[in-house]
């Protein structure tokens, strides 16, 4: 004769068995769209995606987006139509897969561009899934704004005898999409500057200006013997798109 904790046991085990054949799987396609630009796909080290539980905040899903910038002339010179994809097959993504056994509300995060710390962003939306029922295709789509500012010179705690210094910054759109006079992406219509403060003197605002190349924004200043402080800054007044990094040097 068999105890009741053997009964007890083969019950569990059944339900068990029965919850996990009972659950699908559903297919989650997840972009990151650059604000005013492309999606952030493997050129720039893609979007870091979360797929969680929107109650308990468990993670259930989790990766990197991969994949091209996307189509330039369907993303950002075609009129857009309802229906009308401008993602293909190529175009950056991660393609989640969770398993579920009843409707369940979750959370997406995307965080990006994820190898660009000083400028990452984070975008998130909420919605149902459904067992068996994908979401794929062009998918969900979260916008990143801003700019991506790397400074090049001056470099960190960096010691300059001159006391002309020349300021040089790489700015991007989030997706990595360059920078250049008269572009797609044109540098005319944004605002760059810089902004130095030290102990020694009042805080000076530079203007940099795009020369020597795509992204590369440059300026230089007369500065006195100290300790300074450096911010440069993007802003884009029709987009609203902003960006900065900072640092930190000496002039002796």
């Amino acid at each position: 004769m068999y105890s009741n904790n053997f009964y007890r046991f083969f019950c569990v085990l059944i339900f068990s068995i029965s919850a996990v054949s009972s659950a699908q799987e559903v297919e989650v396609m997840v972009r990151a769209q650059a604000g005013d630009a492309k999606f952030i796909g493997s050129s720039i080290g893609g979007a870091k995606i979360l797929i969680k539980d929107a109650l308990t905040n468990e993670v259930l899903a989790e990766g990197i987006t991969k994949g091209s910038t996307g189509n330039t002339e369907k993303i950002m010179k075609q009129p857009k139509e309802r229906g009308i994809r401008i993602t293909d097959d190529q175009t950056a993504g991660f393609k989640a897969k969770v398993q579920i056994t009843e409707p369940k509300f979750v959370t997406i995060e995307a965080y990006a561009p994820w190898n660009k710390k000083q400028a990452i962003v984070k975008s998130s939306t909420q919605l149902w899934l459904l067992p068996g029922k994908n979401i794929t295709g062009e998918g969900i789509i979260l916008k990143i704004p801003g700019f991506v500012v790397d400074i090049i010179t001056p470099q960190t705690h960096q010691s300059y005898s001159s006391s002309e210094i020349k300021i040089q910054a790489n700015i991007v759109m989030m997706c990595g999409c360059p920078i250049t006079q008269g572009g797609l992406w044109d540098a005319n219509q944004y605002e760059v500057t810089a902004i130095l403060k030290s102990e020694n003197m009042d805080t000076k605002i530079l203007k940099m200006e795009q020369e020597g190349g795509s992204s590369n924004f440059t300026g230089s200043a007369n500065l006195e013997k100290g300790s300074y402080e450096l911010i440069i800054q993007a802003f884009d007044p029709l987009t609203g798109n902003t960006g900065i990094d900072r640092t930190n040097f000496m002039v002796n």
